[in-house]
Formats: C-alpha cells, sequence, structure tokens
C-alpha cells in the first residue's frame, strides 16, 4: 500500500492504495465517482476516459500511482450543473440512448474542444475513434459536439 496523493475534480485527494490499482476502481470503488464507467478493461472502449492534467486518459488502465501530484477530472468534475458546453449540447441533441458510453463521450469531446474550437468532421472522428458506442449514436454525439463548439465560441456556460 502507498498514499497517493493528488487533485480529483478541484479537491485535494490522499487515497492509501497499492500503487499498482487501476485509477478507475479508486475512481468508482473508493472515491465513489461512479460515472465513470467500465466497459472493457483495457482501454479499447473508452468508456472509462476522465482527464489527467486536462488530456483524455483511459483510466482502467491508469494506474493510481501514475497520478500522483497530477488533476484528474471526472464527468462529475466537468461542472457541478451540467452547464458545461458539452454538456448542455449532449442534453439539447438529446444524444443517449443507453447511455453507458457517454461519459467517455463526453469527457473525450471536452479535451477535443479544450485545444479545438471549431473541429471538423474528420477531427471528430479522429479524437472519438477510440470511444465506442454500442447504440450506434455516432451521428449525434458528432451533432452534439459541433453544437458544443458554437456554444463554448459564444461564451455559453463553461
Amino acid at each position: 500500500m502507498a498514499a497517493v496523493k493528488f487533485t480529483l475534480n478541484g479537491k485535494p485527494q490522499t487515497v492509501d492504495m497499492a500503487p499498482a490499482m487501476p485509477l478507475l476502481w479508486v475512481l468508482r470503488d473508493t472515491l465513489g465517482m461512479t460515472g465513470t464507467k467500465f466497459g472493457c478493461g483495457m482501454a479499447l472502449c473508452g468508456a472509462c476516459t476522465v482527464h489527467i492534467n486536462g488530456q483524455p486518459a483511459r483510466s482502467c488502465v491508469t494506474s493510481i500511482s501514475s497520478v500522483a501530484g497530477k488533476s484528474v477530472t471526472t464527468i462529475e468534475g466537468l461542472s457541478a450543473d451540467n452547464s458545461h458546453p458539452v454538456q448542455l449540447a449532449w442534453i439539447e441533441a438529446d444524444v443517449p440512448q443507453c447511455g453507458y458510453c457517454q461519459s467517455g463521450q463526453i469527457m473525450t469531446a471536452a479535451a477535443l474542444l479544450a485545444k479545438t474550437s471549431q473541429p471538423t468532421d474528420a477531427d471528430i472522428d479522429e479524437a472519438l475513434r477510440g470511444n465506442i458506442c454500442r447504440c450506434g449514436t455516432y451521428d449525434g454525439i458528432r451533432q452534439a459536439i459541433h453544437r458544443a463548439a458554437a456554444l463554448q465560441r459564444q461564451g455559453g456556460a463553461r
């Protein structure tokens, strides 16, 4: 066991865990951040995507020891009231069907928009190519990302 200090959704955290424990399980089972989903356990589906120092990362294959001293943001930390442009656009476009992959999709989309203010369809497809939607809502996801980009450019929400 090792004490690992990191920032989670803007707040300092210390957990005493086995260094190789996947971040996903620390988030879900120890810290109650259940918005981050388990999908495949092999970083292939994207359901477990979080931001580490602002970059999308698959928490199922990220050890807790590797986030020591870093900032981790989960879907719960994207905004407290669903006011992030991606969340607003997702709701407006009624994207989810089953919803299982959506937190990973949203976190990946938010990271894309943080670096690309006017993504093309190709930019969106490339950024989200590792995120699998079992329901096939890819057209709705793309539409929502374009809408979120417009909201962000207009200064809408955060």
